[in-house]
């Protein structure tokens, strides 16, 4: 009886792996196909709309970051978001970021759409060492521009890109991801920068110390290597650390959070 068990089983063997393998390969197609459906939805590029993300309030907040090349520390970085204003008949958050550095400083006003938070329009002063540049960049998210005009000294630049989607502002992308509504491991986010399109990827949920303390994060990767960012999974979703990955990959660090409600 023993025989004729172990017989019958070694039969069964191959068509068990037979049925294993296209239990697998249906299932890869599934993830594929699950995969395929994160980006596109992340990535919608209908027109005169966006992705809708979490609308938390978080006007009164200001995050200050120490900004590091390696362990050499560089300066500091603000970023503050501010009340909403009225820019040509529209109501838009308006946030600011102002890097100052050893002989260096940089200040961003960026106004960005309530819903989406696509860029409508960036304001940036530059100053390096005695030169002053500025920059205005006109986004229309309607035809998938953006107009750069560059003022410096006595000069200007102006340069139209067109994209294929909408399109992000570096600057905001971690302010942007920190507002997608469900946040799983290996979540895809797609960002239409206007020099390249990004693949920015979920990839762990991990402890981080920063000089600010010690939190709980999602760690961000993209595609290709660009940036690296860390939110806080707590109900604020706090950026916490903001790492370029180029030749001179610098990174933001948070030293000191405070939110002061708009009342």
């Amino acid at each position: 009886m023993f025989k004729i068990k172990t017989l019958y089983l070694i039969i069964l063997l191959p068509f068990l792996f037979v049925a294993l393998i296209f239990l697998l390969s249906i299932k890869a197609k599934i993830d594929k196909s699950m995969s395929g459906l994160a980006r596109l939805t992340l990535g919608a590029t209908a027109k005169g709309q966006g992705i809708k993300i979490l609308q938390p309030n978080y006007i009164g907040e200001k995050i200050t970051y120490d900004v590091k090349l390696g362990k050499l520390y560089l300066g500091k970085a603000q970023f503050n978001n501010l009340a909403n204003v009225q820019l040509d008949g529209r109501f838009l958050s308006v946030m600011t970021m102002e890097t100052k550095l050893a002989r260096f400083t940089d200040m961003e006003k960026i106004y960005s759409d309530l819903d989406t938070l696509l860029p409508v329009r960036v304001e940036r002063d530059i100053l390096n060492l005695f030169v002053r540049e500025r920059i205005t960049e006109d986004y229309d998210q309607d035809n998938f521009t953006v107009t750069i005009i560059k003022n410096k000294g006595a000069g200007q630049e102006k340069l139209v890109i067109k994209k294929d989607s909408h399109i992000h502002n570096a600057v905001l992308l971690p302010y942007y991801v920190r507002r997608i509504p469900r946040l799983d491991v290996g979540r895809i986010i797609i960002a239409n920068l206007p020099t390249r399109r990004l693949e920015i990827k979920l990839v762990s949920i991990e402890d981080i110390k920063v000089p600010a303390g010690t939190f709980k994060a999602y760690h961000f990767k993209s595609t290709p290597k660009q940036i690296e960012i860390w939110i806080s999974t707590d109900e604020r979703r706090i950026p916490l650390k903001i790492q370029g990955t180029g030749l001179f990959g610098y990174s933001m660090v948070m030293s000191e959070y405070t939110f002061t409600p708009n009342t």
